[in-house]
């Protein structure tokens, strides 16, 4: 993705066009900028009153803050067997801070901790896949039928 345009550049073009030294298409052209840029520009101070860049954002802060991440880990110290469940719950109860379990789990990740398994999780009911050097009996039986 390009960088954009320094401020001082946008600077010269809102200048050059306040003291009327040509219109938008002749100063994009003197500047070497696009007019749908020079375009962008005019409308961005007219909107927000400032010849600079508006920094952008990026999402709403974090609900979770320096205090819930030490409950967090306090929570964790005590007893790292906790599920997302009970951590959410912790969380809510104690700080007042409600996260979905999506949530949680990206605060856990971004905080280095991983969820660990449980060994008295029972099993998963899904059969594991079989190797590449495995066969399947059905597809071995359907083979010899063939070459009989």
């Amino acid at each position: 993705m390009p960088r954009p345009y320094d401020n001082d550049l946008r600077r010269k073009v809102l200048a050059a066009l306040a003291a009327g030294k040509g219109s938008q298409r002749e100063l994009s052209q003197l500047f070497g900028v696009s007019l749908g840029w020079v375009e962008k520009i005019c409308r961005q101070q007219r909107q927000s009153g400032q010849p600079d860049r508006v920094e952008q954002r990026h999402g709403p802060l974090s609900r979770v803050d320096a205090a819930a991440q030490a409950c967090l880990l306090q929570a964790i110290k005590e007893r790292p067997d906790r599920t997302l469940v009970e951590l959410q719950r912790i969380l809510a109860e104690q700080r007042g801070v409600r996260l979905c379990i999506a949530q949680l789990s990206n605060v856990l990740k971004r905080l280095n901790l991983r969820l660990k398994k449980s060994r008295s999780t029972p099993p998963s009911a899904i059969p594991k896949p079989l190797g590449k050097s495995a066969r399947s009996l059905s597809s071995v039986s359907a083979r010899y039928r063939r070459s009989a």
